[in-house]
């Protein structure tokens, strides 16, 4: 079949294809797979309060927002409600 130059061959493709594969994949990884504004901006993400009227205005903030949700449910359920009885008979 082959000779010992094709062994020699076979063995160099062996040792030489992983070293190649590391080479390639291990060099310029910044450059070569980074993802431009993957990480959001400082300014653009949440800002966890510290301070404690911080705390207080964001609890209200949030309070708030959870009271208006319900009223909205609430009225949405009343129409559905009403809705659903007139349907029925």
């Amino acid at each position: 079949m082959g000779g010992p130059n094709l062994e020699v061959f076979k063995f160099g493709l062996y040792i030489m294809f992983p070293i190649a594969w590391m080479y390639y994949f291990g060099t310029n990884l910044e450059n070569r797979f980074s993802v431009p504004d993957f990480w959001p901006a400082p300014n653009a993400t949440h800002k966890i309060p510290f301070e404690k009227e911080e705390i207080q205005s964001e609890l209200e903030r949030l309070r708030k927002r959870r009271l208006e949700r319900r009223a909205r449910r609430l009225e949405m359920e009343g129409k559905g409600e009403g809705e659903m009885g007139e349907a029925g008979e």
